[in-house]
């Protein structure tokens, strides 16, 4: 079956067992991913399997690396009390018992996302399933998109595919977004994100984005679809059913004057290579769509200079934005995929002098923490003391966006909260409770 043809089904560890590649791994291997994949979600699909996965360099095919669970995830105590619990049948109830107090240990909401960025009608009405914590930019996670085509080992948002409901991000109804946004003139831009919006259909997709167009919010003037898809299914721009149904819909959004941004998620230039991903882009651009390319550094994956000078490259002769280097966020298996800060750093820094001045678009590295979008602008010597230099590109308080501040070096750390502020400085944005109270008291 071609890559343009396929017909998408998802695989999880429900059915793996169907795979004709999984039953080719050594029993080892197939044993890890049946007890990891309890733990943490697993979800792919037959492009991913079929076109992306070099089979024969598994298990460190980075492909196999961002999609398929690894057995370093767990900790080898939880990993043994899970796959003793499979081995001896324990019932269902001791089973998920156990999981979930592994889950619980593992950060399931890093940044404060439950604490500080739902945001309120005036009668009280909390808007689950939108977050704002950005002055201009307002998050919303459609119901019908809490999926994805196929699921990062890595990823932060694990907690919305777990079947924890407490955990869920997810809004039914659109009506009290339009209404908050209608409140909010200061909000320029809306981020569809879940899950992955592009896994619905176009009918459902349309039933949230066309109330958007009201006269009423005129300043809403940018459309963002955080999605995967791109990368993982391209066939949903290309050969789904309704793939020419969601063209029209950006088609129309675009001659209602708004700007329809891609927030395309590429990890690994070997995305990018195959004909229907080039296909969809070309569809997308065609469309009037402007692409721009993110993605975390992942270890196992992507930890090269080369991954991202020629992730960066040939995404701009694709005519493709580059964005951000983002750093993986402090939650799931992050001890496992991990790459310490001043490592990221030279990592961008050396991929980032080998492009042109087009792929120089890019920001990086970039955490996602609680006070805001933290840049890691450097290294330096100030005082006599090594030193990284941080910035703000987006901050809970506007005041704080590119005012530089410093902390020290430590080739270990690995989050903003591991560091410590350079020169005895008030260290507001350095460890979490800290930063807890200066927003609160913010």
């Amino acid at each position: 079956m071609s890559a343009t043809t396929m017909t998408y089904r998802p695989i999880t560890r429900h059915n793996v067992d169907q795979l004709p590649q999984f039953h080719a791994l050594p029993p080892e291997l197939r044993h890890q991913i049946r007890v990891v994949s309890a733990v943490f979600p697993f979800r792919t699909n037959h492009y991913i399997v079929d076109e992306l996965i070099d089979w024969h360099n598994v298990p460190n095919d980075p492909m196999y690396q961002l999609t398929f669970p690894q057995r370093e995830m767990l900790s080898d105590e939880d990993f043994d009390q899970v796959a003793h619990l499979m081995d001896e049948h324990a019932s269902p109830k001791a089973l998920k018992e156990a999981i979930y107090n592994i889950q619980m240990r593992h950060n399931p909401h890093p940044a404060g996302q439950l604490k500080y960025n739902v945001p309120t009608l005036p009668d009280g009405t909390e808007l689950h399933g939108v977050q704002h914590k950005y002055h201009e930019t307002v998050l919303f996670f459609p119901s019908k998109g809490q999926t994805c085509h196929a699921y990062c080992s890595y990823c932060f948002r694990w907690p919305q595919f777990v079947g924890i409901q407490d955990l869920k991000f997810a809004a039914k109804e659109v009506e009290g977004l339009v209404e908050y946004i209608r409140l909010h003139p200061e909000v320029s831009d809306i981020l569809f994100t879940g899950g992955d919006p592009a896994i619905m259909s176009t009918e459902a997709l349309r039933s949230y984005i066309e109330p958007l167009l009201a006269p009423e919010l005129d300043h809403l003037h940018t459309i963002r679809i955080g999605t995967k898809a791109v990368a993982y299914w391209p066939q949903r721009f290309v050969t789904d059913d309704d793939a020419d149904d969601l063209l029209r819909l950006f088609e129309e959004l675009i001659a209602a004057g708004k700007h329809v941004a891609i927030m395309g998620h590429y990890s690994n230039p070997r995305e990018l290579s195959t004909p229907i991903a080039q296909a969809a882009i070309r569809r997308l651009r065609a469309a009037g769509c402007e692409i721009r390319m993110q993605a975390p550094i992942i270890r196992h994956v992507n930890d090269s200079v080369d991954d991202w000078a020629t992730l960066w490259r040939e995404g701009v002769k694709l005519g493709l934005v580059p964005y951000y280097m983002f750093i993986s966020r402090d939650t799931g298996p992050k001890h496992y995929f991990e790459v310490p800060l001043a490592e990221s750093y030279q990592i961008f820094r050396d991929a980032y002098s080998q492009v042109s001045g087009l792929s120089r678009t890019v920001r990086g590295p970039v955490m996602s923490a609680t006070p805001g979008k933290v840049h890691i602008n450097g290294v330096t010597r100030v005082k006599n003391e090594r030193v990284f230099v941080l910035s703000f590109l987006q901050g809970r308080d506007p005041k704080w966006v590119g005012r530089p501040f410093f902390a020290k070096f430590d080739d270990e750390a690995t989050w903003l909260f591991d560091l410590e502020p350079a020169f005895g400085t008030e260290p507001k944005f350095f460890d979490a409770e800290t930063t807890y109270s200066y927003i609160r008291a913010s």
